[in-house]
């Protein structure tokens, strides 16, 4: 079964018409990018949650409506596999295409996130 593709081109001003309208209405944005490039990252799409992978069969999703999944491969497999587990629940699912990295080359909006800190090595007091 073949996974149908957004480009971040024509995702963008489908997210911003469903700014205005219903939350119903609007493509669900999920990020299922593995652990590693999640954490290491300092952006997200806009409203994106976040589904580690394998996690599709433990959660509710509103099949009704439209749910974009991205990643951080080239290729998106991530989002890929995702999403043939979406669609095995009778989803509507969508994979953009490129993922995050096509998003921000496009310069789309994004939302800042926090990646992580170095830790000070212990004895050594982290400077302020």
């Amino acid at each position: 079964m073949a996974v149908p593709r957004i480009s971040p081109e024509d995702l963008a001003p489908r997210l911003e018409s469903a700014a205005g309208a219903a939350a119903s209405d609007a493509p669900l944005i999920v990020d299922v990018r593995l652990k590693y490039p999640y954490e290491h990252s300092t952006m997200t799409l806009p409203g994106a949650l976040r589904l580690l992978p394998g996690e599709t069969a433990h959660r509710e999703w509103p099949c009704d409506r439209d749910i974009v999944l991205y990643d951080s491969d080239p290729d998106d497999i991530v989002a890929e596999r995702a999403a043939l587990d979406l669609q095995r629940l009778g989803c509507r699912v969508l994979v953009l295409e490129g993922g995050i990295a096509a998003w921000a080359a496009a310069r789309l909006p994004t939302s800042p996130k926090t990646a992580p800190q170095l830790a000070s090595p212990m004895g050594v007091p982290a400077k302020a």
